[in-house]
């Protein structure tokens, strides 16, 4: 009764604390405001969003420690009990997403992802919900955008404009419609409640973030609050977004020249795009993980995973400039527009980039070491990841740690010779092994988290959205996207090398370690492909 009477305390100062902060933050923007209007709502929408926060956090805080109270740790009513509070939590948190908006969602999706730190009934919960549920702004609003931003009404701006958007994101939603000059197109348009309470939602997050630390130490995300703060304001300039998809292509062109023609990004109409709504040229497509669009298309699903692993790599290793956010609803499939075909007639696939917004920089040495990691990591060379992971902070006793959240695999199977040793069953007892590891290290993981560079978090969050497609696509398990990341990795390497290479001695000493690394992913993929066939013929 003593803990949880003290938790309750610690809730109503924290539900206190909210309301206390909401009525000051009011009362300073209306001092500075210049627009009554914005200064009344947000005197009015930002402490009930405050308050739903603070509640919603210390209730889920209370139901951890009240729930669990007196069960012994390893006891089966515990697990049960824990697995309960899960859900109700994760429950709230969503609901808590949907009803805030904004922000609140961009940090549901990223814990959705997650699934190396937070309990899978978080992940099952959020992950799905946070992408394809997101709520939308009324027509009305949208034409106070447009109208704002292009100076007239959508039905003034564009021949015709659907009120009816086509998809909802955390930040904007998208219309369809078709300019005077007939092109069709897809735009863009950013929720108004964005531009007025981005600023008011950050702060109180962190609040709440920062007073949960003090309460429960174990209780640390204000690593993923930092990461928000750095990259929404760049998500929400849309002029940025435009300029992140031009450079893109145009690295793909200059540096990934025979992949470029696989690779797209939908055009964008200057002229009728600014810093809060974009225009586009519209493309069609099936959604990455839509298998039965795609078996539609004449495209197999395996072509598509080594594409997208293939495009990813390229972006990491090679261009240092890399899409951030490529969850299945930012990736889209169509058959390659010159026609060409594969092997027996397959037709060939082509990737569109969806959403540019959040794009990260990699700088010469980050790239390199984190090409070297990844070499490291296919070819189960423990001591390159040791040595590789302590660059990136992650010192002898979390080197492990980082592997295998890289690789969602246990240190016993990260430097294991065998081909095959990435591969991740998707059995229950598979997912089982990384929760029970994401429980146990909880913070060690923490504690990585807060050492590892901010870029290399943004790269932990796309490998997680890739593994996410690459398990839709595939369905079973496979390396074949660890040997496209071996590959790319090494070229990067090599290719760095021979830029420094100062004499032809140098030259030819690199010539034969290329020679060397594909030979030895070529017997890789052959060992790959006898596995293959193996559990082909046991099916039989």
């Amino acid at each position: 009764m003593v803990v949880a009477r003290s938790v309750w305390v610690a809730k109503s100062k924290l539900a206190f604390a909210a309301l206390a902060l909401g009525a000051g933050a009011g009362a300073a923007t209306i001092a500075r405001s210049d627009d009554p209007a914005t200064s009344l709502k947000l005197c009015t929408t930002v402490p009930v969003r405050l308050f739903r926060l603070s509640v919603t956090a210390a209730t889920i805080a209370f139901d951890y420690q009240y729930s669990l109270l007196g069960l012994t740790e390893d006891s089966i009513e515990r697990t049960r009990v824990k697995h309960e509070v899960h859900t109700r939590s994760a429950r709230r948190l969503e609901e808590l997403c949907f009803k805030n908006g904004g922000i609140y969602i961009k940090l549901g999706q990223h814990i959705g992802q997650l699934e190396y730190l937070v309990p899978q009934e978080y992940i099952k919960t959020l992950r799905e919900s946070m992408l394809n549920r997101c709520p939308t702004s009324s027509y009305e609003q949208v034409c106070q955008v447009v109208k704002k931003e292009l100076g007239g009404s959508p039905e003034q701006i564009f021949e015709e404009f659907d009120p009816v958007p086509i998809a909802s994101a955390s930040l904007a939603q998208v219309h369809v419609a078709r300019t005077h000059q007939g092109q069709k197109v897809a735009v863009k348009v950013q929720h108004m409640h964005m531009t007025d309470t981005a600023a008011a939602d950050y702060a109180t997050v962190e609040l709440i973030v920062n007073t949960l630390h003090r309460l429960f130490p174990s209780f640390d995300y204000r690593w993923l609050v930092d990461e928000v703060h750095e990259s929404l304001p760049k998500e929400l300039d849309f002029l940025n977004e435009a300029n992140n998809s031009i450079k893109c292509m145009d690295n793909f062109r200059r540096l990934s020249p025979h992949i470029a023609e696989y690779v797209y990004a939908p055009a964008v109409y200057w002229n009728l795009s600014t810093s809060k709504l974009l225009t586009m040229e519209f493309v069609e497509g099936a959604q990455v993980n839509d298998l039965k669009s795609i078996k539609k298309l004449g495209v197999n699903p395996h072509d598509i995973a080594r594409l997208v692993s293939r495009t990813f790599a390229e972006m990491m290793f090679k261009h240092g400039f890399v899409h951030c956010d490529p969850h299945a609803a930012n990736l889209l499939i169509r058959t390659l527009p010159s026609h060409k075909s594969g092997m027996f007639g397959r037709r060939k696939p082509q990737l569109v980039l969806l959403d540019h917004g959040l794009y990260k920089q990699l700088d010469s040495s980050t790239r390199t070491n984190y090409a070297a990691l990844w070499k490291a990591l296919v070819l189960a060379d423990a001591k390159g990841i040791k040595e590789n992971c302590m660059k990136f902070g992650a010192g002898e006793d979390l080197y492990a740690l980082f592997a295998g959240i890289l690789t969602m695999r246990p240190w016993n199977r990260v430097i294991d010779p065998a081909v095959d040793h990435l591969a991740i069953q998707g059995n229950a007892s598979d997912h089982s092994e990384l929760q029970m590891y994401a429980s146990q290290y909880f913070p060690q993981i923490t504690e990585l988290l807060h050492k590892l560079p901010r870029v290399i978090l943004l790269m932990l969050k796309t490998n997680d959205c890739l593994r996410a497609v690459n398990n839709a696509l595939i369905q079973k398990p496979s390396v074949e996207s660890f040997i496209i990341i071996g590959r790319v990795s090494s070229e990067a390497l090599i290719e760095e090398k021979l830029s420094h290479a100062n004499s032809l001695f140098t030259s030819l000493l690199v010539g034969f370690e290329q020679i060397s690394l594909e030979a030895r992913f070529l017997i890789m993929q052959v060992a790959l492909w006898i596995l293959q066939l193996r559990a082909a013929f046991r099916l039989y």
